[in-house]
């Protein structure tokens, strides 16, 4: 009887301890290994904040654009996407931004826009939310063939004397509606 509590304490303790290992695995170490390769790489961007990331900072960025009247120009990235704005100016054109314990990496550099836009099948899409996935689906949530399929329907839509026509239609369609 005894051996076997003990075998049952013993199990439960390494339950435990896997359990323990897997939670600081996900919200320390995981985070701060990204968050190396990505700085090995080039690639700047803030410190990793436990569990958080840059939530609050985001939000607090967010929360006071929209507290001051917005300037009459076409700069709106300020308003818009302040944190993110901020984050291009003080790091430069390709940089990092901490969700919860994600990093999702901006690129605005058009040069690596086209390098990964080219490449689809090497940058594969981070995993969506579950409820993204049963509200919205379509080509922005496609990979691999599927996104290819998708892309050779839709790409005639885009020339260039398509979108003229489409211009000159405009008017009509919101005449109509309106």
């Amino acid at each position: 009887m005894e051996v076997s509590v003990a075998v049952g304490v013993v199990l439960v303790g390494i339950i435990v301890i896997t359990w323990a290992w897997k939670v600081v695995n996900w919200l320390w170490l995981r985070p701060k290994k990204l968050e190396r390769y990505l700085r090995q790489q080039g690639i700047a961007g803030n410190s990793y904040r436990f569990m958080s990331g840059d939530m609050k900072e985001i939000s607090m960025t967010t929360e006071q654009a929209y507290s001051k009247p917005m300037s009459l120009s076409h700069d709106i990235a300020p308003r818009v996407i302040p944190f993110h704005h901020r984050l291009v100016n003080t790091y430069g054109k390709n940089s990092f931004v901490w969700m919860g314990t994600i990093p999702r990496v901006i690129i605005t550099n058009p040069e690596d826009l086209k390098y990964i836009l080219t490449k689809m099948g090497e940058f594969p899409q981070p995993e969506p939310n579950p409820l993204v996935k049963l509200l919205a689906t379509g080509i922005a949530l496609y990979e691999g063939e599927k996104w290819a399929k998708h892309r050779r329907i839709i790409n005639p839509v885009f020339h260039l004397e398509k979108l003229k026509v489409l211009c000159t239609l405009l008017p009509i369609f919101i005449q109509n509606f309106l």
